[in-house]
């Protein structure tokens, strides 16, 4: 059975059901599929979602501001499900787009695609409890354009891991504080939620890191000038940040690294 031709079908799957009974149909009978095509894949037009979500600019999907009503609670939750969402396809993708790699590296991105499929359901879960459901607010497509972007294997284990889910390990710290000042049940439940997420996303910066690396050596190149470049190259003027630098750190980021990155000072 071919491995790429499969994951296609489960990237452009609009219909979620039945996009994770693929998913899960795929993991059960792994060792019937080859992981070897000369076959070169497709650059994807559009994201998945795009059938049931409507798709704006940055700038105008809507701000999340407080918890105090349902509303204000569903707009943050479906911001985090639609980056869940969305981290599938991309780890997906990762298996789909670089081929005849190492098989480690497709289990490795596959086990991601697992997780993130878990972390939808269990924030879709408290998005519904609102009575609000995924694709009633609009949302952005950040995350699939640098995906089309990132054509090699180098620019997406740079951008995608060690970029946005590494800034995504920052943020998440930042709405847990924010959210414990509500001390009410539902903000709660949404704490715990975010908590488990960040402990298994540290993992997947990892996995990206670890290919990165991996990466350069192959290519004789030293990385942490390599990430930086590539960085540059994507992102004009980018500013440092607030930065969680525990998790960084176990996900596979350098002190040298955190200092070029961070905004305040950085003992490590």
């Amino acid at each position: 059975m071919d491995f790429y031709k499969f994951l296609e079908k489960i990237i452009v799957c609009d219909n979620i059901p039945q996009k994770f009974e693929m998913f899960n149909d795929l993991m059960q009978n792994l060792d019937k599929f080859e992981f070897f095509s000369q076959e070169k894949p497709k650059i994807f037009e559009k994201p998945s979602y795009a059938s049931f979500c409507k798709i704006v600019p940055p700038a105008k999907v809507p701000r999340r501001r407080g918890f105090e009503t349902n509303e204000k609670k569903a707009v943050l939750l479906h911001a985090i499900v639609h980056i869940e969402y969305s981290a599938i396809d991309l780890a997906l993708d990762a298996c789909y787009r670089f081929r005849n790699l190492p098989k480690e590296y497709y289990l490795d991105w596959l086990e991601v695609a697992d997780d993130e499929i878990r972390h939808f359901n269990l924030i879709n879960s408290l998005l519904e409890k609102t009575g609000y459901k995924y694709g009633d607010f609009p949302v952005h497509n950040s995350l699939f354009e640098a995906s089309q972007k990132t054509q090699n294997l180098l620019s997406r284990m740079a951008i995608i891991p060690r970029w946005y889910e590494a800034n995504g390990l920052d943020a998440n710290e930042k709405i847990i504080e924010r959210l414990k000042r509500y001390n009410e049940p539902f903000a709660n439940e949404v704490i715990e939620a975010l908590k488990i997420i960040l402990k298994e996303e540290i993992p997947h910066v990892a996995k990206g890191d670890k290919w990165f690396k991996w990466e350069c050596k192959r290519k004789n190149l030293e990385p942490i000038e390599t990430y930086f470049k590539i960085v540059d190259s994507f992102f004009k003027d980018w500013k440092k940040k607030d930065l969680n630098i525990n998790a960084r750190l176990k996900a596979g980021f350098s002190c040298s690294e955190l200092k070029i990155l961070g905004k305040k000072e950085i003992q490590c």
